[in-house]
């Protein structure tokens, strides 16, 4: 099995739930995550981290899951047909944080590991993950910090793998029917197991540990900041495109569904409150229109 341990993948994935939880709360300082913990007949389980209504964040999960199947759900098997007929073990921590102040961007972050098993045949295993940020009103320097952590939690792996995963990123998070990226990007990968497990582990243990040193000083600088009536409008319109993404288009939500998760963890990712306007497009020249033309247009933001 190359030394795959599913106790230690267990155990990282625990302990870095835990430690971006205890660190938001440190932020929010007012409120706390809740804890449930959830069974699922057909195999495994989870613990879910809710906020909810807090100072700073207004609605933020932390996901622990680990489900087994006999089965492939057809989100995975039409992913990777060569996988139909064996069974799987999926685990993994998912994430995000929809702040209450529209100068501080949702941030979602996802690490997992997963195996499928065959009688007779040798396991396929890899590891997947990555984190994107979607401000509402963008400010350069945040995006510019938030993908030079990105960039120093995989260069040390392989110097193009920032490139490569930061293009893998705006590709996968792009909003196909609206034609516009769904936030600045940052790292997406999957099917990783190029490096062997012992070092494809410790590549996605980097990730999951860079996310909250690339999320917490933006929030920590921004969650104070006056705010208007009209701005969080544009951040309630601007969720949207978040829900659009998720229900239409991630395989992260597909699968948990498909594969008889709990729907009320899965879904923890939607924001609370949500505005759809017809056929609404920004005033010229406004701040609003700055997130269209400044910051959702996919770039290289790491330029000196």
């Amino acid at each position: 099995m190359n030394d795959v341990s599913l106790d230690e993948v267990r155990a990282c994935f625990l302990s870095l739930q835990q430690d971006i939880c205890q660190q938001l709360e440190e932020e929010e300082q007012q409120n706390k995550f809740i804890t449930d913990r959830w069974q699922r007949e057909a195999g495994g389980g989870g613990l879910t981290r809710v906020m909810e209504n807090g100072q700073h964040i207004e609605k933020g999960g932390v996901n622990f899951s680990e489900v087994t199947g006999d089965s492939l759900p057809a989100s995975a098997s039409a992913h990777r047909p060569e996988l139909a007929g064996r069974s799987f073990h999926a685990m993994g921590v998912s994430l995000v944080i929809h702040p209450r102040n529209p100068f501080v961007p949702t941030s979602h972050m996802n690490v997992r590991f997963f195996m499928a098993e065959k009688a007779g045949e040798d396991p396929v295993w890899w590891f997947g993950g990555g984190f994107d940020l979607t401000p509402y009103y963008g400010f350069e320097e945040d995006v510019v910090h938030w993908h030079q952590t990105a960039k120093n939690a995989v260069e040390n792996f392989s110097g193009d793998y920032y490139d490569k995963f930061k293009k893998w990123c705006d590709d996968y998070f792009y909003l196909k029917h609206r034609h516009e990226a769904r936030g600045v990007g940052g790292l997406f990968f999957d099917d990783f197991n190029e490096l062997g497990f012992k070092e494809s582990f410790k590549f996605v243990k980097s990730v999951g540990d860079h996310y909250i040193k690339a999320y917490r000083p933006i929030l920590n600088k921004r969650k104070n900041l006056p705010y208007t009536k009209r701005q969080k409008e544009f951040q309630c319109f601007r969720r949207g495109r978040y829900v659009e993404f998720n229900l239409v288009f991630d395989r992260g939500t597909l699968f948990g569904l498909q594969s008889g998760g709990r729907t009320e963890s899965i879904l923890m990712s939607l924001p609370p409150e949500v505005h759809w306007h017809y056929n609404w497009q920004p005033e010229p020249g406004s701040d609003e229109e700055k997130l269209y033309t400044d910051f959702l247009p996919i770039k290289d933001w790491l330029v000196e």
